[in-house]
């Protein structure tokens, strides 16, 4: 598990790792080594032995911008990992200040752009997925704003409910409780289609913004040259896994929807997204610190 305990992507490999545990009939271990936006516990696992034992919950969204971000990044998603399966895809939330005086997202595009340079958004970190979405969004709508990094989401919503930012794109899992609370004020979500925890929040790509779509893909990746009858067994095993309606549960309490497929299924959304998002990186001229 390449990121700290708590939020969306630890709460994923906790499931899966319960799940299997249960089908393959051996203890499954969650080791959080977060850093460098996933790259510490990454490069662990692709130096691993191929063996089966040691396995990644990995996600397009350290992967995908990785290359274009750093081309320095010693780690290659594809050339590096074979991927068992699928697990889900999560959308973000796009909330702002309670004191923000709009109510959709048109109404945000229209007052950024009648107000230029006023506009603050916070991320989790310099090319996050929160970041890299927020200057998609900027390139689709041609508004611009004022990027403000934190170590973390949490830090990040802290202050977008204490007004010392603006906006965020978050995952939904964890802004849900401030929108609910009425601390944030929801304006759309990054998947294409509606999310069910919130089925009254239209999409951005409904909202303005045709054929607008992030979201984070999670999949469990084992090293690069881990044998195809363990794969199999694993794809199998993880199949069962994400069939079962306690699973779906628990991941639909998360907001995100379940991906049951093959390792080459996760393979085509990966590649997809790494040229996406290069284009975004390369477009907005995003450097790492």
């Amino acid at each position: 598990m390449p990121f700290p305990p708590g939020g969306n992507i630890d709460a994923t490999a906790r499931i899966v790792a319960n799940g299997l545990a249960e089908q393959l009939g051996v203890s499954v271990i969650v080791e959080n080594r977060p850093g460098a936006a996933g790259m510490v516990g990454s490069e662990y696992v692709a130096k691993a032995p191929p063996d089966g034992y040691t396995s990644l919950l990995g996600s397009t969204g350290s992967f995908a911008p990785g290359k274009a971000l750093n081309p320095s990044i010693p780690l290659d998603p594809v050339k590096d990992f074979v991927a068992a399966s699928p697990i889900t895809r999560a959308p973000l939330v796009l909330s702002v200040n309670r004191s923000i005086p709009v109510n959709s997202v048109a109404e945000l595009i229209a007052y950024a752009k009648a107000h230029p340079g006023k506009l603050t958004v916070a991320s989790s970190g310099t090319g996050t997925a929160a970041h890299l979405t927020a200057e998609y969004f900027q390139t689709m709508s041609g508004v611009k704003f004022l990027h403000v990094p934190y170590k973390g989401s949490g830090p990040a919503i802290s202050d977008l409910i204490g007004g010392q930012v603006d906006m965020t794109f978050d995952q939904l899992a964890s802004s849900l409780p401030q929108i609910q609370a009425g601390k944030l004020h929801a304006l759309g979500v990054t998947t294409l289609q509606r999310t069910p925890l919130m089925p009254d929040l239209p999409t951005l790509a409904e909202s303005g913004l045709p054929g607008f779509e992030s979201s984070t893909t999670t999949a469990l990746m084992f090293p690069a040259g881990t044998p195809r009858p363990v794969i199999d067994r694993v794809n199998a095993a993880m199949r069962v896994v994400l069939a079962n309606p306690d699973t779906r549960q628990k991941f639909a309490a998360l907001g995100s929807d379940v991906l049951i497929g093959s390792g080459d299924d996760f393979d085509v959304i990966l590649r997809g997204e790494m040229n996406k998002w290069a284009q975004v990186v390369n477009v907005a001229g995003i450097k790492l610190p």
